[in-house]
């Protein structure tokens, strides 16, 4: 089996806050093969972003990892110099944000953002034409409209679904290894978020690029993924391939969250998983799940399950299968 692209293993995260310590990453394992596509899904404030954006270590602040590791392409992240991740960032991982407007430089046209992007990006010298014509392509691959007027723009003369196509052209300009989507469709309608999301598709397969596509419509993680990872409070909690995880989700959160789900046909009023996700300053001992779960054991209060295959590349962190 060849070398995963990205592995992330036993990672711990928390952030300092006024009132304490939040303990939000609690052990997170994940890996991502070269050209594989995975989805993460979870109800916000899981812990999705955080764990992105700690593989390309662009995490706030206030945030420390406390113990863990993250590899890509067998090299550890967590102990490489400042310098070789920008490298690595410039030229092989790139993230596609939920907010365009904090990811766009507001004093600088498009113009002058995409040209930076591909120059540092580029592997050969580009002549000033050349980088035009990589920035129209860009612009035209994310189905923006007129870009020669586009690009003489600054972010704030566009509007929020333009400006997050504009963030998915700079990303996959230089994406040659991994793109992070982080919750893509955020700033779009939903026609244009189901365009974008099957061009962003498209576009991957044709390039052989990894994706980390972060939704919460699950419909376009269905039919864009070839696996799938539940998040739950800092915990991935079950992992399949995506026919799989969709056809026989195992653990009481994903069967939970995908009750939520509204069906096309009817069929009676989608249901609400009972309680939220738990306090991070002072979260549940075993389980973080136990709070909320139908078919809570003693155990499950007191330690924490560990992943169990349960056939056709099956996982879940869960006692009801051990």
């Amino acid at each position: 089996m060849s070398e995963p692209l990205i592995e992330i293993n036993d990672l711990y995260l928390n952030y300092e806050i006024y009132e304490g310590t939040l303990q939000v990453l609690n052990g997170v394992q994940l890996k991502i093969s070269k050209g594989e596509k995975i989805g993460l899904i979870g109800e916000s404030g899981s812990g999705k972003t955080t764990t992105v954006r700690a593989i390309t270590r662009i995490q706030a602040n206030n945030a420390e990892i406390t113990k863990g590791s993250i590899f890509y392409k067998g090299k550890d992240i967590l102990n490489m110099s400042e310098k070789e991740m920008q490298t690595i960032r410039r030229k092989n991982i790139s993230m596609i944000f939920q907010d365009p407007t904090a990811a766009l430089n507001p004093v600088f046209t498009v113009k002058d953002q995409l040209f930076d992007v591909i120059k540092y990006s580029s592997a050969e010298k580009l002549t000033k034409q050349e980088t035009m014509e990589r920035a129209m392509k860009a612009l035209k691959d994310v189905a923006l409209p007129d870009p020669e007027r586009i690009l003489e723009n600054y972010p704030i003369m566009l509007s929020g679904g333009m400006r997050q196509r504009i963030c998915i052209a700079f990303a996959l300009v230089s994406a040659t290894e991994l793109l992070i989507a982080d919750e893509p469709g955020t700033s779009l309608d939903v026609t244009i978020e189901d365009q974008i999301l099957r061009l962003l598709g498209q576009l991957v397969k044709d390039r052989g690029t990894s994706v980390i596509l972060i939704s919460h419509a699950l419909g376009a993680v269905k039919g864009l993924v070839d696996k799938v990872y539940v998040m739950y409070a800092g915990n991935i909690i079950e992992g399949a391939t995506t026919e799989e995880l969709f056809s026989e989700p195992l653990h009481p959160y994903t069967v939970g969250l995908f009750k939520t789900v509204p069906k096309i046909t009817g069929g009676g009023i989608p249901e609400a998983i009972k309680g939220r996700i738990p306090d991070y300053l002072n979260p549940p001992k075993g389980c973080r799940f136990a709070p909320r779960c139908e078919h809570v054991m003693p155990i499950c209060s007191t330690e924490m399950p560990e992943f169990t295959n349960t056939g056709k590349g099956h996982e879940v962190m869960c006692y009801l299968f051990k």
